[in-house]
């Protein structure tokens, strides 16, 4: 790895991204999880042309179609928590595409790393609770943390650490307060 100017713009979108991203483990609305998660893939999608990591490019290509189709979803048939076969099929559409396009951009093993993580990313923010979206973010930061070492991205590996780490204490706030408010109701009920 050399030190070079396209390198450290690199890193700098890396840093843009991995703060937005990092801010959507304490949002608690989903249209501004989705809106942000946009902004952090266009940041992260151009340090991923700076370092030449195609299939992670084409994630990011994928995440940022994703999230518009979610949320122009939602905007024209309103949020439902239950999932229906319309939103089974846009999952499915999704993961098709996702498939395709790692194909074309397969550049060994580790490069599938960012596909799995665009998977379980896209679950996440598909089923539409931000619980097992706070959840999920644990194996997803672990499969980005694996594709950023493998394409030797230094602030994309540890800042998805902080990243790992966010939605790991996000998750466990969320179920804190579940706990605390299961105790609430059953101690108005005795």
């Amino acid at each position: 790895m050399e030190l070079t100017a396209t390198y450290i713009i690199s890193q700098i979108f890396a840093i843009l991204m991995y703060a937005l991203l990092a801010s959507t483990y304490y949002l608690k609305n989903r249209k501004a999880v989705l809106t942000i998660n946009i902004l952090a893939m266009v940041a992260q999608a151009i340090s991923f042309i700076c370092l030449k990591a195609y299939t992670g490019l084409a994630m990011d290509i994928v995440a940022i179609i994703r999230n518009i189709i979610f949320m122009a979803d939602e905007k024209k048939n309103g949020k439902s928590e239950k999932a229906t076969k319309k939103d089974i099929i846009i999952l499915a559409v999704i993961y098709s595409i996702t498939i395709l396009l790692s194909v074309f951009t397969y550049n060994g093993i580790l490069s599938l790393f960012s596909v799995l993580g665009t998977f379980l990313y896209t679950y996440s923010v598909w089923q539409k609770n931000t619980n097992t979206y706070k959840l999920l973010g644990i194996p997803t930061s672990m499969s980005w943390i694996t594709y950023n070492i493998y394409i030797k991205s230094i602030f994309g590996g540890i800042l998805e650490s902080i990243v790992l780490l966010c939605s790991g204490v996000g998750y466990l706030l969320a179920k804190i307060k579940s706990n605390k408010e299961t105790k609430v109701q059953t101690n108005t009920q005795k």
